[in-house]
């Protein structure tokens, strides 16, 4: 990074921050699919509410909470307990759930890997944790674990990316963020602890993505890993212990028509 887009960046530091108190609030909660995984206290039960919300995380954000209420509604709203002891007969509930793209053959797949990942670690986060020293490492693991059971269904490898293939994976690092940020906010739950904010990648969704190049935050033209990384990089500028914390400025500034 040159001396001057170091220069510009730390010229934003106290926009961005204002923006990050504006909304890293509560009231963030309601209209955003975090709102999904608040309904619950249990921590596996929250580690499963969202990575489905933020899985289904597709369009306009009253229709992702919906239809991931749906969806945990045939779990009768007891997610971990119906993962891990199901029977047969009640995967039925899901013949006729739809998201988009995500089917019944998909959420089919998804409560038969996250069983068998509950049936080896008591929490999700033990799939995440980087084993090699490069960004993203994690993500990899857990795109190999979730789909190590034999005859996986190719078409729900759409639903769970990994920087293997090159994405910005903006969903899953958008829910290691719900799952590892901590602050006196609340908003974030803070649930993991052998994951660190500092090593959080920064979601980039479509308002991040346009706010973020209006900043001059990333110059690369595509939208992949690596314009993920440059972000990052940028947002480290700022705060190397929390960058992803400005996920909620640039996002926030991105929902608001006027910027």
């Amino acid at each position: 990074m040159t001396s001057r887009k170091r220069q510009h960046i730390l010229s934003l530091r106290d926009f961005l921050d204002e923006k990050v108190d504006q909304f890293n609030r509560p009231g963030f909660i309601e209209l955003d699919p975090i709102s999904v995984p608040h309904q619950y206290s249990k921590k596996q039960d929250i580690e499963v509410a969202g990575l489905l919300a933020a899985v289904l995380a597709w369009g306009q954000r009253v229709t992702v909470v919906k239809k991931s209420n749906e969806l945990l509604a045939l779990m009768d709203h007891s997610p971990y307990e119906f993962v891990c002891h199901h029977q047969t007969k009640d995967l039925r509930r899901f013949e006729k759930f739809k998201h988009r793209t995500f089917n019944t053959t998909d959420a089919l797949y998804f409560t038969a890997a996250l069983q068998n990942i509950y049936r080896q670690y008591e929490s999700l986060e033990e799939v995440f944790l980087p084993n090699t020293k490069e960004e993203g490492s994690g993500l990899k693991r857990f795109h190999q674990q979730f789909f190590s059971l034999p005859d996986f269904p190719a078409r729900t490898k759409k639903h769970v990316s990994t920087p293997e293939r090159k994405s910005a994976c903006k969903r899953l690092n958008m829910y290691l963020r719900w799952m590892v940020r901590s602050d006196n906010r609340q908003v974030d739950f803070g649930l993991w602890q052998r994951l660190s904010p500092a090593d959080l990648i920064c979601p980039l969704d479509l308002h991040v993505e346009r706010v973020a190049r209006k900043l001059r935050l990333i110059t690369r033209k595509q939208v992949d890993w690596e314009t993920a990384l440059e972000l990052t990089d940028s947002l480290r500028v700022l705060d190397p212990i929390d960058p992803v914390k400005y996920d909620f400025a640039l996002f926030g500034l991105g929902i608001q028509r006027d910027f």
